[in-house]
Formats: C-alpha cells, sequence, structure tokens
C-alpha cells in the first residue's frame, strides 16, 4: 500500500516533467501589437502654415495645396486619437470634423476644412505682465502674452455681406498693468489692423469703478468710462447686476461713465456716473427701460381738431386706413387679439367738424408694415344736432336683448366697459347722442358680439334709450346697498371706472353724473352687474351728492388699514387696474378730497377687496395743496423704485397690468415735479407689496416737466423703427395691450411733433416694457 502510494507520487511527477519539456521545445511566436496610422483628406488649403497635433503631443506641418495628411506616429489597436489645428495657416481658418475617436484599423477618415479668414486686431505696445485678455463682442477672448507685439482675433470664412461689427475690450488687465483699446469698436468690411493696446504700469494708488445694472432684456450694451483722451475704458453686458471697469482710475484722476452702445429694445441711462475718486467706487447705477416706437398715423396734429379719418371700404382693411383724431375713445382687445376702438371725440372723414363719434374700427398688427385698421362700423359723417347738442350719430336701439345688424350706439365718449369671457364687449353709459339726437349722460348698456354677421353686432342690453333734456340723463335707481334687483340701475355717467372679478361679474364706480334725486355731480357710488341674470346691485358709496356739480368727500381712514367706512371721494376719469388676487385698484382722477375740495387733480391710490366690501387708501395725498388744485409729482430717480415716489394730481390717463403683475400709468391732464399743470408724457410703474402693505412707484420714462407750453412735443423718430422716441404729452389717450405684452396708444389730446398746441391726435404708438 504504501509502495503504490509512493510509485504513484514519482510517476505523476515524471508526467508533469515530460509535459513541460514538451512545451518549451514547441515552434509558436509571441503576437505582436497591431499599430495603425492616423491620417485623413484635407480641402480648400492654399497658404502655408497650417499645424496639425493628434493626442496634444504628434506635430505635423502641412504644405499648402496638400489633399491629405498622415501622422508619422502610430496608435495601437484600440488606442485613442484627438486630432486638432495646432497654427492656422497663413489668411486661412481651418476646421477638423471626425477628430476623435478609436483606431481599429488605419484611420482615413479625419476631414481637414480651411476656408479664407479675416482678422480683427493691431498692434500691442507697453506690455510686459502676464494675464492680459482681450474680448471681442462680450464672448470671444484671446489671450496676448507678455512678449507679444501683436493679436489677432481669427474668423473664417470671407468678411459677411454688410461687414462684421466688433467691440474690442479688455477683459483682464495684465499684472501690474493697465491696457487701453484705440479704435475698439466697428464693423470689419476687411482684415482690421489698427486696434491697437497700449499698456502702462500701474504706480500709486488707484481705484475700481462699479455699480450696478438693471432693466436688461438683451444683449448689447456697452458701457464706457472715458477717464482720459484716448483713454476709453469699454465693458459690454450681458445680464442685469454687478459690473466693474477693468481699468482702475489713478488717484486724483476722474471717471464720466456713458452708455456706448445701446441694446435693442430698450434705453439704458447712468446715475452717479461721474465724479473724482478717492476710494473704490461702487454706486455707479445703470438702468435700462422700454422704448416706444412711432407705428401710424400723423405725427402733425393739423390745428385743433385734428386731422380727418381715411375710412375705406367698410369691412375691408387698408394700409391707408386710419382713424380720425380723437380723445376719449374705447379700446379693447378680442378673443383672437384683435385691437377694437369705438368712439370718442373727435374728427370724422371730413375734417370740417368736430363731434362725438360712434364708428368702430378693428386694427389687426400682423398685417402691412406696421399693421393695418379696418372701419367696422357706425357712421364716417358726424351728423349735426337738431337739440342744440353736439354732432354725432342717433343710436339706433332695436329692441332690447335682440342682436341685429342695424343696431348702432349713438355717438359718445368716456364710456365704461369691460370684456367677458367670450370675447364680447359690454359698455354703459358716456356723454353722448340717445336714440333721438339729444346729448346728455347716458346710462344704457350695450354688447358687442364681434363674432355675428359679418362686421360684428350690437345688442342693446339694458338701461334708457333718453337722456331727457339736453345734457341730462336718467336719475339712478339704487334700491337696497348689497340686493341685487331688475329694477336697479346706475344713473348716466361718463368717466367711470371698471373691473371685473373672478366670477366675471362687471363691478363698476363713480364717474360724473346723475344721483338719485337727479342732480349732476362726481359719483363716488360702486356697482356689480352679474351678466348672468341681468340684475344691477349697489355696493357701496353715496346715491347722492351734496349738491350740483359737487362731489362726496373721501373718507381715507389710516394709510393701508382696511375700513369698511373707507371710501374714495366722488370723481371720474380715474385709471384702474386688477391685482393677480383679484383685488381692485384706482389712481387719481378729478373730484373731491377728504376736505370736500371739489374739481381737485387727485394722485391718491386705493385698493378695493371684493370678497370683504372694503377699501384701503394705499399712497398719494388726501388732500388738495392749498392755492392749486393739484399734489405735484415726486419723480426721483428714473427707473428706481422708492417709498416716497408718487405721480402727480391727473385725470385721464392711460393704464394696464404688465405679466409680473405691476401695474403702469401713462399720461394724462395734471400736474408734473414744479406743480405745473398741463398735458403729461411720464410713464409710471407701481409694484404692489407681496405681503399687502403700500407699495412703491417707479418713474419709467417721459418727462418730470411739462416745460413752459404746458406739455412736452413728441419724438416721433421713424415710422416702425424702435429708439429713443416719446410720445408728446396728452390725455384722454385710448390703450390696449397685445398678446406679446407690449402697450399700444392711440390719439388723445396732446402735443404733436411741433409742440404748436395741444389738439386731437391719431397717432399710434407701440411701447416695449
Amino acid at each position: 500500500m504504501k509502495s503504490w502510494n509512493r510509485l504513484g507520487v514519482f510517476t505523476l511527477c515524471a508526467i508533469a516533467s515530460i509535459s513541460v519539456v514538451g512545451c518549451s521545445n514547441g515552434n509558436t511566436t509571441p503576437t505582436t501589437p497591431s499599430t495603425y496610422t492616423i491620417g485623413g483628406t484635407i480641402s480648400g488649403l492654399t497658404a502655408a502654415g497650417l499645424s496639425l497635433q493628434d493626442n496634444g503631443g504628434d506635430t505635423l506641418t502641412v504644405s499648402a495645396n496638400a489633399t491629405s495628411f498622415t501622422f508619422a506616429t502610430k496608435i495601437a489597436s484600440g488606442g485613442a486619437y484627438s486630432v486638432a489645428v495646432l497654427t492656422q495657416p497663413t489668411g486661412m481658418n481651418c476646421s477638423v470634423t471626425g477628430a476623435t475617436g478609436t483606431a481599429s484599423a488605419n484611420v482615413t477618415s479625419v476631414t481637414i476644412a480651411c476656408a479664407q479668414a479675416y482678422a480683427i486686431g493691431g498692434s500691442v505696445f507697453g506690455l510686459s505682465g502676464t494675464g492680459l485678455v482681450l474680448q471681442d463682442n462680450g464672448s470671444n477672448n484671446v489671450t496676448v502674452s507678455s512678449t507679444a507685439k501683436s493679436y489677432a482675433f481669427v474668423f473664417p470664412g470671407t468678411v459677411p455681406s454688410g461687414g462684421a461689427p466688433y467691440s474690442i475690450t479688455v477683459l483682464t488687465n495684465p499684472t501690474g498693468q493697465e491696457c487701453t483699446v484705440a479704435s475698439p469698436i466697428g464693423t470689419a468690411r476687411a482684415t482690421v489692423t489698427n486696434v491697437n493696446v497700449s499698456c502702462t504700469t500701474v504706480s500709486g494708488n488707484a481705484y475700481t469703478i462699479s455699480g450696478t445694472i438693471k432693466g436688461l432684456k438683451t444683449s448689447g450694451v456697452v458701457l464706457q468710462d472715458q477717464a482720459a483722451i484716448n483713454d476709453d475704458d469699454l465693458l459690454p453686458l450681458n445680464t442685469n447686476g454687478a459690473f466693474s471697469f477693468v481699468d482702475p482710475i489713478a488717484s486724483g484722476g476722474t471717471y464720466n461713465v456713458s452708455v456706448q452702445s445701446q441694446p435693442e429694445g430698450r434705453y439704458c441711462a447712468v446715475n452717479n456716473g461721474t465724479g473724482a475718486p478717492i476710494a473704490n467706487v461702487t454706486n455707479v447705477s445703470v438702468v435700462c427701460l422700454g422704448e416706444w416706437t412711432w407705428m401710424g398715423g400723423s405725427k402733425a396734429g393739423g390745428g385743433y381738431s385734428g386731422e380727418p379719418g381715411v375710412y375705406g371700404t367698410l369691412g375691408t382693411p387698408s394700409e391707408t386706413n386710419v382713424p380720425g383724431a380723437r380723445q376719449q375713445a374705447l379700446t379693447w382687445v378680442d378673443a383672437s387679439g384683435k385691437a377694437w376702438l369705438f368712439g370718442g371725440a373727435g374728427q370724422d372723414s371730413t375734417g370740417t367738424a368736430y363731434g362725438l363719434l360712434n364708428d368702430l374700427w378693428k386694427f389687426d398688427p400682423t398685417l402691412g408694415t406696421t399693421g393695418e385698421w379696418t372701419w367696422m362700423g357706425g357712421v364716417n359723417v358726424e351728423t349735426p344736432s337738431a337739440t342744440f347738442g353736439t354732432p354725432g350719430a342717433v343710436g339706433t336701439y332695436g329692441t332690447l336683448g335682440i342682436a341685429v345688424p342695424s343696431n348702432d350706439p349713438g355717438s359718445r365718449e368716456q364710456v365704461a366697459s369691460w370684456v367677458d369671457s367670450s370675447g364680447a364687449l359690454w359698455m354703459f353709459g358716456g356723454e353722448g347722442n340717445d336714440a333721438y339726437g339729444v346729448t346728455g349722460e347716458l346710462n344704457d348698456l350695450w354688447k358687442f358680439d364681434p363674432t355675428l354677421g359679418t362686421t360684428g353686432e350690437w345688442t342693446w342690453m339694458g338701461g334708457s334709450n333718453s337722456v331727457g333734456v339736453p345734457y341730462g340723463g336718467q336719475f339712478g335707481v339704487y334700491g337696497t346697498q348689497g340686493v341685487a334687483a331688475s329694477t336697479n340701475i346706475p344713473g348716466g355717467r361718463y368717466g367711470a371706472v371698471t373691473w371685473k372679478d373672478s366670477s366675471g361679474n362687471f363691478w363698476l364706480f363713480g364717474g360724473n353724473g346723475i344721483d338719485v334725486t337727479g342732480s349732476l355731480g362726481d359719483l363716488n357710488d360702486l356697482w356689480e352687474y352679474s351678466p348672468s341674470t341681468g340684475y344691477w346691485t349697489w355696493m357701496g358709496g353715496s346715491s347722492q351728492v351734496p349738491g350740483p356739480y359737487a362731489g362726496q368727500p373721501g373718507v381715507y381712514g389710516t394709510l393701508g388699514t382696511p375700513d369698511t367706512a373707507n371710501i374714495p371721494g366722488g370723481r371720474q376719469a380715474e385709471v384702474s387696474w386688477t391685482d393677480a388676487s383679484g383685488n381692485f385698484w384706482l389712481f387719481g382722477g378729478i373730484g373731491t378730497d377728504a376736505n370736500g375740495t371739489n374739481s381737485a387733480f387727485l394722485n391718491d391710490l386705493w385698493k378695493f377687496s371684493p370678497s370683504t366690501n372694503e377699501w384701503t387708501w394705499m399712497a398719494g395725498s388726501s388732500t388738495a395743496p392749498n392755492g392749486a388744485q393739484g399734489q405735484p409729482g415726486v419723480y426721483g430717480s428714473q427707473g428706481t423704485a422708492a417709498a416716497g415716489n408718487t405721480p402727480g394730481g391727473r385725470f385721464s390717463g392711460v393704464s394696464w397690468t404688465d405679466a409680473a403683475g405691476n401695474f403702469w400709468m401713462f399720461s394724462g391732464d395734471g400736474y408734473d415735479a414744479n406743480g405745473t399743470i398741463g398735458d403729461l408724457n411720464d410713464l409710471w410703474e407701481y409694484t404692489p407689496s407681496a405681503t399687502g402693505d403700500t407699495g412703491q412707484w417707479t418713474w419709467m420714462g417721459g418727462n418730470s416737466s411739462i416745460g413752459s407750453t404746458q406739455g412736452i412735443a413728441g419724438s416721433y423718430g421713424t415710422l416702425g423703427v424702435i429708439g429713443n422716441n416719446a410720445p408728446g404729452g396728452r390725455f384722454g389717450g385710448a390703450g390696449w395691450i397685445d398678446s406679446t405684452g407690449e402697450l399700444w396708444l392711440f390719439g388723445g389730446q396732446g402735443y404733436d411733433s411741433t409742440g404748436a398746441q395741444s389738439a386731437n391726435l391719431n397717432d399710434l404708438w407701440k411701447y416695449q416694457p
């Protein structure tokens, strides 16, 4: 047993030894790893100087007119390659396609495409420090070595048709030096070689110039700090926030920051831009604001009455059509985004008479170059009054509640309006002509549906078709406060303001009109109308004015505190907004202050909560100043919100709400910063507080002073071209917001491009916030 085991072990060892000896004497040769060449094709190479590089180390110089290339160093099977242009050929620019990959065979698919190039650059003087970086057009960077005598930004291809704009700036100064660029901005039409850079050593104390920019919505703004002759420090900016100029200002020097290039669609202004620094400057403020574009109509008023209308063919748009000059017209936007305009006081097609209008227009901004008008209804010639009233069309009421093509409201101005969920217009009152041609304060309710018939149809929905005596009106029927009734109806009035609540009900406040006793005055009654039931509800305010042509005084309470006893005083021609929470806001108008002063130009701001039925005085003054009829405006710095800012007292401005929920107001007749009354062209933004307390006003454009002519002339620029333009001072303009959030403004009474006199206008403007 033991012998067998020993033999087995010995035998196994011998077999293993034989096996090993047999392997070592075989004829098999070890395998050599495969390697592959890296190359490809070249097109368009006509100049010398091209150097290629593979994997950051293998360099290949390529001669002019070569059509192919192969690197000398091969790549092992499975190895990576990465081909790049190390040096561009003279006057050309080459790009690589298929530059990277893994070699599994000889590579011939890398493509080098070369094209004629152009360059923008110049000489470099005095450079000794490291770290100089130049930038073109705010994004393209070139690092310049400390020994360089020149630099260039190289671009592929030929110079584009019309040239290539350039703006060369110092992005980073070299260590211990500051550099400036001569002739830094231009348009290249060939290679540019004269944008020279000069660097000097910084000695002694030097201070940085910095600040903030806000309101920037597009790239393209370039700031400039002109520290001395031929020392223009340029700074392109693309975003809002902090900025700092590259070049510091030596002790004893001066700085002067200005806008060298404006961004498209914005106008940027500098505050705190000049001085002699004694420390680092951090308070330079740049504010970028929206701009106006003159889109149509006349820039010359044609006398007090204004330009006549060009009506064309009913229902047919034309680039030559334009409504006549007018003020106090009604505008709205339908469900398809088209703007509509109705009535006002102004000129018909003849240009021979000034009266009340009932013409209906539609404006389509997508037609033609700057949009086109279509005459959609009403008359184009005002009819002389047979009752000692104002020239204008007689109303055709038809049957209550029935739409027919022949229905037409009489001519009128300063109406109240709403747009329901279907895009139909509802219109109440105004001063105008009834069914008998008598002029007075109307209380008729109309609905216009643009989808009916070929040009839309009107329906008389309520109120009276008669004002009674000339310049009279129907009494208000108030009923019980807070209780809807079929017999309730507001009295005839004009200049009221309106809102629509989240349930689709219509609200109306104030205006100059007829109270429950038949007296005419500035009203402060609040009404709600339900389109579903057709009932009015008196919701607040007084049913009676204190006397003829007077108004109830306002009860202001405590600023910022709601109270059931609070109520704005009687007024007309105020402006209004609705916030994101469904609260109603109103500002100003002409009316009665807290002391009972009548016909005051008000600048108070109010908020009303329909859920609690409470008013809150939010800003502005509760009284008109002694010896004047309106508070002056406090403008502050343009583009900068402040708690102390407030517009001056005014009436008949234009208001709208932007997509962010901010309130905007333009123009009106009222008081400037100096307490002078006239036609204003100032633009304001109000930002409600997120916490519900008082917000802040910001002066966003226009003039803070109306000058010596009681109004600023319009700056029209070129038709259809955005720029640093501005409409002239005016009141009673008509406005609407398009689908992009831009404001459109039409007409009003005010100042044209000549500034000669306040006249009725028919100019059309667009404002980009």
